[in-house]
């Protein structure tokens, strides 16, 4: 500053260009030295003082890998004892190695983010100590209810204790963090069941979450549009018993639908919704709202499981078989498992609730974790429309099927509704492949050592697809044929088919690039993928086709038939109940049979029954190990795996069309018992592997619970 004074002082003695002129150029000068300049490194505090009281934070290090999976210890300067409070984040210097010593302190390292854990008042570690670089924000961010379920997570996963970390604590954001949340609202009064007199114990476990019970139940919902109205009064009875609630949705238009039902209920300032839609700011606000107890409640996507709302006394989650709530990020976490554990350790309730049932929600029903909540058959017929089936029998006997690829019946159908109202059209995304089936009864074709589906690669010999083992003489075990089928019977050209039909009638698609939300009350065609189906204003649809039955029901997955019907149901919830569906998929089938009864509970035992029979998951618990396959070799024979584990494979992993595989994978069984053996025997062999620095050729990806596994 004082050679630039002292420029300014001499331009200013003289020169016709005058003061602000140089001014002008020195400010220039100084603004460009600025930006060549390196930015300056934070303190070492080389000789600075240490807190008089516990001058040892032990803190955790944003780094994911496993084998650095612990927490360090770092010297408290003592002008930052007061902000460096456990849960706060810190930066620190990490990576400087023991000769790096200087004043008692080690120095050296690259910055990294962090959280403190607890402040001691010394160290296990008899070496020189790093200093805490600098307080980041003094919101203590990390509470020990959160550090304690993120340290359960990454152990059920095999996972790092920071990469769940990264998952339930959003980016800060100092602008939001800056304003002050708004003062929290007395409890509501409890509400009226409203929808849930349809269900016989419904009004009860409203009554309990009221008086601060802390039931468990498996919600089955009738169809319509009254889920959305019924969750959110699970969540006005646990805010009037003065404790919080937290709801999370598979995606935002669903979160949008609970958001307006909560609102319409308790009107604004009671809860927060959580979702990507939000924005970085907004989201953190209302992250910090919850946080700092402002706001008892939460409705939001994936990341909201882990939203760290007070007293918690409610955790629901709707539609848990929706892939969106298996997260894609390591640990690759399960908001129905994470919600399970929060309402074991913080004691509080648990609701499981869609149109279907998934195997995992039976198997919590019979092994008596929870309670079943379900509308009686009546209730149920009231409220459902009417289920036709077609058939490959019909569709080879309609001319109109071999021309247009659409029965008689679907045409009947779709003209009858458009009469009242708009028509929905369910056909299956680009990227189903069947799965090997007896073509006589449909059974599907499997291993008979591991009892895993077979496949033909390439059109070769059969072999399965879990465990590799060739399968040259199969048979179907149901009616003895031994032909088999993969084709696919429906429509690709759906939108178009249907927009030569009806031309008066408006086509509208709504699918992954174009996701609709609402459709008007009118006579219009509505052509959606599964998952992507808008909601009809008004009663909902006059009508609904589902259409390429084979192509949802014959994927390579052991989900193939729970999720068919998952998403069936799903549609058909949105028809009114004087309306019609029509499916076409062979009517002996169990889905399809599932669907017609409306009796998705049924299904899922049935599932779960055959699944322990064949030891399945869930009844079994599976880790996917991938790789190069000498590396997924080298890791299971390094792992000390339990010893009632069964290791199938590894076998080709399926590469894109015209492309080679881009490795193996192998799949580990075990019996329920010992899945957290399991769990922390891949995550130590993984940890040592990454200790010795193995090439990154060699590396290897596990996933614990995968949810597609054949």
């Amino acid at each position: 500053m004082s050679s630039a004074n002292e420029s300014g002082q001499r331009g200013g003695d003289g020169g016709p260009g005058g003061p602000p002129e140089q001014l002008a150029l020195i400010r220039e000068m100084v603004a460009e030295a600025k930006a060549k300049a390196p930015k300056a490194k934070p303190r070492t505090w080389r000789g600075a003082a240490l807190a008089k009281e516990l001058p040892v934070a032990r803190v955790l290090v944003n780094k994911g890998v496993l084998h650095l999976d612990q927490l360090w210890d770092y010297a408290v300067p003592e002008e930052l004892s007061e902000a460096a409070r456990p849960g706060v984040r810190v930066r620190v210097r990490f990576g400087a190695g023991s000769h790096h010593v200087h004043g008692g302190r080690r120095e050296g390292g690259g910055l990294i983010d962090g959280f403190i854990v607890e402040r001691r008042a010394e160290s296990d570690y008899n070496g020189a100590l790093a200093a805490l670089a600098h307080v980041v924000s003094p919101e203590a961010v990390l509470t020990p209810q959160l550090l304690a379920l993120a340290r359960a997570v990454a152990d059920r996963y095999a996972g790092s204790l920071a990469d769940v970390l990264q998952l339930a604590l959003p980016p800060r954001n100092a602008r939001a963090e800056a304003k002050p949340s708004p003062e929290p609202l007395p409890p509501p009064p409890a509400p009226d069941p409203g929808g849930w007199s349809r269900y016989g114990a419904g009004p009860g476990y409203l009554r309990a979450l009221a008086t601060g019970g802390a039931p468990r139940a498996v919600w089955t919902a009738l169809p319509g549009p009254g889920w959305a109205d019924e969750l959110a009064r699970t969540m006005a009875a646990t805010l009037a018993s003065g404790r919080g609630a937290l709801a999370v949705l598979p995606d935002g238009r669903a979160a949008s639908r609970v958001d307006t039902a909560l609102t319409a209920l308790l009107g604004e300032g009671r809860h927060a919704l959580l979702t990507a839609e939000s924005g970085p700011e907004k989201r953190y606000r209302q992250w910090l709202a919850v946080h700092r107890g402002s706001v008892r409640a939460v409705i939001g996507t994936r990341a909201a499981m882990f939203a760290p709302v007070r007293d918690l006394g409610l955790v629901a989650v709707w539609d848990d078989g929706d892939s969106s709530h298996s997260d894609d990020n390591a640990p690759f976490p399960h908001v129905r498992e994470v919600l399970e554990l929060r309402a074991v350790s913080e004691g509080c309730a648990f609701l499981a609730g869609s149109t279907s049932c998934t195997v995992e929600a039976a198997q919590l029903v019979e092994s008596g974790w929870a309670r079943p909540l379900v509308a009686d058959r009546e209730t149920v017929r009231a409220a459902a429309p009417r289920i036709r089936t077609v058939g490959d029998e019909l569709l080879a006997r309609d001319e109109a099927a071999r021309v247009a690829r659409l029965p008689t019946l679907a045409w009947e159908t779709v003209r009858e509704g458009l009469k009242t109202g708009p028509v929905l059209v369910q056909v299956p995304r680009r990227g189903y492949v069947p799965r090997l089936a007896c073509e006589r009864c449909r059974t599907p074709a499997r291993c008979t050592v591991c009892a895993g589906p077979l496949e033909a690669p390439g059109e070769r010999d059969l072999q399965c697809g879990w465990c590799g083992r060739p399968e040259p003489s199969w048979h179907c075990e149901e009616c003895g044929s031994f032909r088999l089928r993969a084709r696919v019977v429906g429509a690709r050209r759906t939108a178009e088919e249907l927009g030569r039909a009806f031309p008066a009638v408006p086509v509208r698609t709504s699918g992954r690039d174009h996701v609709l939300d609402e459709v008007p009350d009118r006579p219009a065609l509505v052509v959606s993928t599964p998952g992507a189906e808008p909601v009809a204003a008004g009663a909902g649809y006059a009508a609904a086709l589902l259409l390429d039955g084979w192509a949802m029901l014959g994927r390579p997955d052991l989900r193939a038939g729970e999720d068919a019907l998952r998403r069936w149901l799903a549609a058909a919830s949105l028809v009114r109940a004087d309306g019609q569906v029509v499916v076409v998929a062979e009517p002996t089938l169990r889905p399809v049979q599932a669907l017609v009864r409306w009796d998705p509970v049924g299904h899922a035992v049935r599932e779960l029954a055959e699944r322990a029979q064949l030891g399945f998951p869930p009844v079994s618990r599976m880790a996917a190990v991938a790789g190069r396959g000498d590396a997924v070799e080298a890791f299971l024979a390094d792992a000390a795996l339990p010893p009632d584990a069964e290791v199938l494979g590894p076998v080709p992993l399926p590469g894109r069309r015209g492309e080679p595989s881009p490795g193996e994978r192998a799949l580990v069984r075990v019996p329920p018992g010992s899945g957290a053996a399991l769990a922390a025997a891949l995550k130590a062999a993984q940890a040592a592997r990454l200790a010795r620095g193995v090439p990154a050729a060699e590396a290897v990806r596990i996933r614990i619970d995968p949810p597609d596994i054949g």
